[in-house]
């Protein structure tokens, strides 16, 4: 029981029951053409550049890591893990690749796939989190089965489940790394998903460090306010409505038009301008307006 337990956190083959034999005596060379994709592949992008550097590598060196298959009663096989060498080795070239054959029912090969894929290294944090959901809703595992069998602690495994509860928008974000997991960590704990899009957008626009955004929702969590507080402290309890008018506004205008409110609703709408002819074609706007 120890021994499995060290075994945790190792990956793929210290999750299975014959971890124990040789590499050497299980690995096959099977051709391409007979292996088919895993319907139940948790990744759903992989990137351009980086498949494309690994289709060099495989054309230089070889495939050092085998991929995992299953073979099927037609005599095919069915690929359980390695989608990534996979997709290279076929754009290599390779008629043949190197791989470990498993046997494995469908919620087996299900579960083998999620949690290799979980400790992969280019995973984003979204990825995880739906990988983990997968394998509590689908594999039936509870959160303390999970975090044991992937080696994380279970706070670990929360932290990323709650992720998959932020607005759309924002796991966007995560996805393609316009936030960290530690912005994401902070969005978390706002109830309203409203000030959490707020929050969202003062990161990106503003360049705000987790620890800034750890602040400002521990200010909003708190109940702190008042006027003497920045712009960012203040903009996230702005109500939807007022966003949805200011884009209008700025649109309208075609310059970005500021709303500066304070937590007793009082503030003031600015409408910048670059130049004295920018100034001019503003008022021309306004004077429109009034005919």
């Amino acid at each position: 029981m120890n021994a499995k337990r060290k075994a945790l956190g190792r990956g793929l083959s210290a999750l299975i029951e014959d971890a124990s034999i040789k590499p050497e005596a299980s690995i096959n060379e099977v051709d391409v053409r007979l292996i088919e994709g895993n319907p139940f592949q948790p990744r759903t992008q992989f990137d351009e550049e980086t498949l494309e550097e690994l289709t060099r590598s495989i054309k230089e060196l070889g495939i050092i890591q085998p991929v995992t298959v299953r073979q099927l009663d037609s005599g095919n096989y069915q690929l359980i893990s390695g989608e990534r060498r996979f997709r290279a080795a076929k754009r290599a070239g390779l008629k043949t690749i190197p791989a470990y054959v498993r046997r494995a029912d469908d919620q087996g090969m299900l579960e083998m796939a999620l949690v290799e894929n979980i400790h992969r290294d280019d995973l984003d944090a979204i990825e995880v989190a739906i990988s983990f959901q997968r394998l509590l809703d689908e594999c039936k595992l509870t959160q303390e089965n999970l975090s044991e069998r992937v080696g994380k602690k279970r706070s670990t495994v929360s932290n990323y489940l709650r992720l998959l509860r932020l607005p759309a928008e924002i796991q966007l974000g995560i996805r393609s790394h316009e936030v960290r997991m530690g912005h994401a960590r902070a969005l978390v704990n706002v109830e309203d998903p409203n000030v959490q899009l707020l929050l969202f957008k003062e990161i990106l626009h503003k360049g705000l460090s987790v620890r800034q955004v750890e602040e400002l929702v521990r200010k909003i969590r708190d109940g702190e306010s008042g006027e003497s507080g920045s712009k960012s402290r203040t903009l996230p309890t702005m109500p939807i409505e007022y966003q949805k008018l200011k884009k209008q506004l700025s649109d309208h205008f075609k310059t970005k038009v500021e709303f500066r409110r304070n937590t007793r609703g009082a503030g003031k709408i600015v409408i910048p301008f670059e130049s004295d002819a920018d100034l001019e074609r503003i008022v021309g706007i306004l004077d429109r307006l009034e005919d």
